[in-house]
């Protein structure tokens, strides 16, 4: 009997430590959650990319929560739906998302469409400044945060909807804003700077995919140039697949000869194999060439803030062309 008492109170003393200090569960996790955005008190602030998660985050700073739907190295041009985004879509103040078709995702694109409560932000600026979006064929680009001073047009119209919101804000928002803007052009004149310094002949960009071309447009062009194309090329298109043809090899092998490119730049969440066989290719056929040992960002950002992402890449390509 001595030993049975002793037993059950050593489960009870391990049920009450358990409770106080955290057996934690998925299901646990889960529920602290939706406790934490059923009880904030700041605006809670839905974003699908990182991209846009740190530019109204900025904006918003502590008067918002802002978090990001699509997390980590994810793709955002394919993401679906999984379990316990519903609680952070129905939870949400305001869904700010890119728009311009890169969160294409069936399941995703459709709540995004039909929710109220969002705001596609890239659709705001084709809008506006339709001169600006870039087209491949007849499909918008939507990798407008490549250049930073598109990007910038975004923070007007989340803004707008922070004031709207949130009217007792309207200047603290508007001073982050003011601030952010400053911050973001003077990045702009950086990377143009640092890589407008290059000779011309050497600023020709091979990427992972088509995530660059606006990149490549403002920093890497001549002021002026209307084939900016011919600076960029990359082996899979606007949303990445990973299937190369003998065909796009031979295309992108042409590139390389035609304008003396020796380097590929690899991208943070893009499978390298299809740079890998453009190298390998080119090697056989007598081009001095190779993979560039770091990695750019385009569809993620890999936990650096949008313009430690940006000035990185600025600072990669500099360094490898």
């Amino acid at each position: 009997m001595k030993y049975f008492k002793k037993f059950f109170l050593i489960l009870f003393l391990g049920v009450i430590f358990c409770s106080l200090f955290g057996c934690s569960t998925k299901a646990n996790r889960g529920s602290k959650l939706k406790t934490w955005m059923q009880e904030s008190k700041e605006l809670r602030i839905l974003c699908t990319t990182a991209q846009i998660g740190d530019i109204v985050q900025e904006i918003g700073g502590e008067r918002t929560k802002t978090w990001v739907l699509i997390q980590g190295d994810l793709d955002p041009h394919s993401y679906e739906l999984v379990k316990g985004d519903d609680e952070k879509i129905f939870f949400a103040d305001l869904i700010f998302y890119n728009g311009l078709h890169l969160e294409h995702g069936a399941s995703l694109s459709a709540l995004l469409h039909s929710s109220p409560k969002s705001i596609a932000l890239g659709d705001i600026v084709a809008k506006k400044y339709p001169e600006k979006i870039l087209k491949r064929g007849e499909v918008d680009d939507p990798h407008i945060w490549m250049d930073i001073s598109i990007w910038a047009l975004i923070i007007d119209p989340i803004l707008d909807n922070l004031i709207d919101m949130d009217p007792e804000g309207a200047s603290y928002y508007q001073d982050r804003a003011l601030s952010l803007k400053e911050q973001m052009f003077q990045a702009h004149l950086s990377i143009k700077n640092k890589l407008g310094a290059l000779p011309s002949e050497r600023r020709y960009l091979m990427t992972s995919h088509d995530a660059f071309r606006y990149f490549t447009k403002s920093y890497l062009s001549d002021d002026g140039e209307m084939d900016w194309q011919k600076r960029f090329a990359a082996p899979e298109g606007l949303a990445p697949d990973g299937q190369l043809s003998p065909v796009d090899i031979q295309r992108m092998i042409d590139y390389l000869r035609t304008y003396q490119v020796h380097v590929l730049f690899p991208e943070s969440n893009v499978s390298r194999d299809s740079i890998k066989k453009i190298a390998s290719s080119g090697v056989e056929m007598g081009i001095e060439i190779r993979v560039c040992h770091e990695t750019l960002y385009g569809d993620s950002m890999s936990g650096l803030s949008y313009l430690e992402m940006m000035e990185k890449n600025g600072e990669i390509v500099a360094r490898n062309l």
